[in-house]
């Protein structure tokens, strides 16, 4: 299956299990793989024979940035239930969700989830 991949994306959101992340707030870097057909796009050169990762960007943006929850594996599901109903066209997903500072002693590069979703 072909792939649309969007890496490093970036938001300020305020989820975590800690009072401290819900108030304080902290970048989310999210990585997306979508697992679309673009033999079509690949052929036609048209902007509606593909998913618009633009669009999918404002749909992670909107999760990440105006919701709150208590754990990254419920944004990551939910980034992943708006993105299959906004767009049929996605078979599967796969999301990557990084804290790169997180409350918790120690070093490290950052710490994060992963999830694959399909249809």
């Amino acid at each position: 299956m072909d792939k649309i991949v969007l890496n490093g994306c970036r938001f300020y959101g305020y989820h975590g299990a800690f009072e401290e992340e819900q108030k304080l707030g902290q970048i989310f870097v999210i990585d997306l793989e979508l697992m679309v057909d673009l033999q079509k796009a690949s052929q036609t050169d048209k902007l509606e024979d593909t998913v618009h990762y633009g669009l999918v960007f404002e749909a992670v943006q909107k999760q990440a940035e105006q919701k709150k929850y208590i754990l990254i594996e419920r944004l990551a599901g939910a980034i992943c239930d708006d993105l299959f109903d906004e767009f049929p066209a996605i078979q599967a997903i796969t999301i990557r969700i990084s804290k790169e500072n997180p409350p918790i002693n120690g070093h490290y590069q950052s710490v994060g989830i992963e999830l694959e979703r399909s249809r």
